[in-house]
């Protein structure tokens, strides 16, 4: 008996695959070279994500990233690992980290053209209780020939050249785009490569999960307040939307993918901005969200179109099945003629 037919010799991997995509954009490698790099870091992250209670990386270090989030042992790690291996790669000239309150201008002697925003390690409050976390991250060109500086990073999510996620889940993922479709690829651990299983993923039109922080309630507007009530206690005799929410962005939108439905985390009352942040949440999550037949909107306008004006700007966000994100919409015009 031969168990040839249990090995495939011919693997769809990440890198493989956008060398394919750059090849038939004509394009420098640059860009496959980057992707390249936040992979290794990716599962230098999950390796680290796998083990930190054995080697002792949990715990907070003392202090609270700007965003006022109390930094914990591995988003350290996380972070460095992700800098170091962006700026080895020769590939970028101004990187911004949910952990440092500057945008990082890469040494002119490893720069290359693009900028890179992103969350080492999201859903950090996470990590005690071995909930989900994740890595976020978007890409864009430098659009200028001066010097690289902070301002090159406030481009709209338009301008995004790829964007994806990584999941430390059952199983490490991650979702990919550069606008053309997304793509899943899980990380098989006996070779260490991201393995292509779902090609040109595509969200729902409409479905069955509504995922935000209940514990707000009080402080919401009444358009939140509306459309709630509308997935809790249909009028029109329909099933009510099931709950899920685990504080994670990425385990949350990555269900809202996989599953439909909708993810909000829109302003309130307390948060008049919204929480999550453009660049490096919001963006990348609308970019891969729209990507796949989905909505990402503020409730007034779509995410995609901000003008950013700080590297740390927060905004609401609301995305998921389009027609669940235009219904949603319709409720926000409704209150706010």
């Amino acid at each position: 008996m031969s168990d040839r037919g249990a090995f495939d010799t011919d693997v769809q991997t990440l890198t493989r695959f956008v060398l394919e995509e750059g090849r038939k954009a004509q394009g420098t490698g640059e860009l496959t070279n980057l992707i390249n790099s936040i992979c290794t870091a990716v599962k230098a992250i999950s390796t680290a994500v796998r083990k930190a209670g054995i080697a002792n990386l949990y715990g907070i270090a003392g202090s609270t990233n700007v965003t006022g989030d109390q930094v914990k042992k591995l988003d350290i790690l996380s972070n460095d690992l992700v800098i170091n291996m962006i700026k080895s790669s020769f590939t970028s000239c101004v990187l911004v980290s949910e952990e440092d309150e500057r945008a990082i201008i890469v040494e002119p002697e490893k720069r290359g053209k693009y900028i890179v925003c992103f969350d080492p390690l999201d859903g950090s409050s996470n990590i005690d209780c071995l909930a989900s976390i994740g890595t976020i991250f978007a890409i864009y060109k430098k659009t200028t020939d001066s010097e690289p500086c902070e301002k090159d990073a406030l481009q709209p999510g338009r301008n995004l050249v790829a964007a994806g996620y990584a999941l430390y889940g059952s199983a490490t993922m991650m979702v990919l785009s550069t606008g053309q479709g997304v793509n899943c690829f899980m990380l098989d651990p006996s070779i260490g490569e991201f393995i292509l299983v779902d090609r040109d993923v595509k969200i729902k039109k409409r479905g069955k999960i509504y995922s935000l922080n209940e514990g707000y309630a009080q402080h919401f507007y009444p358009d939140v307040t509306e459309y709630l009530k509308k997935k809790k206690f249909p009028e029109d005799g329909s099933a009510p939307y099931g709950s899920r929410y685990v504080g994670s962005m990425v385990a949350d939108v990555h269900r809202t993918l996989v599953y439909g439905g909708i993810f909000l985390y829109p302003a309130n009352v307390k948060s008049p901005k919204g929480k999550l942040r453009l660049l490096y949440e919001c963006n990348p999550m609308a970019f891969i969200m729209e990507q796949a037949g989905g909505v990402a909107t503020t409730g007034s306008m779509n995410v995609l179109d901000i003008q950013p004006t700080n590297i740390h700007q927060r905004v609401p966000v609301v995305l998921g099945s389009p027609d669940d994100v235009q219904e949603y919409i319709s409720i926000c015009k409704k209150h706010n003629q």
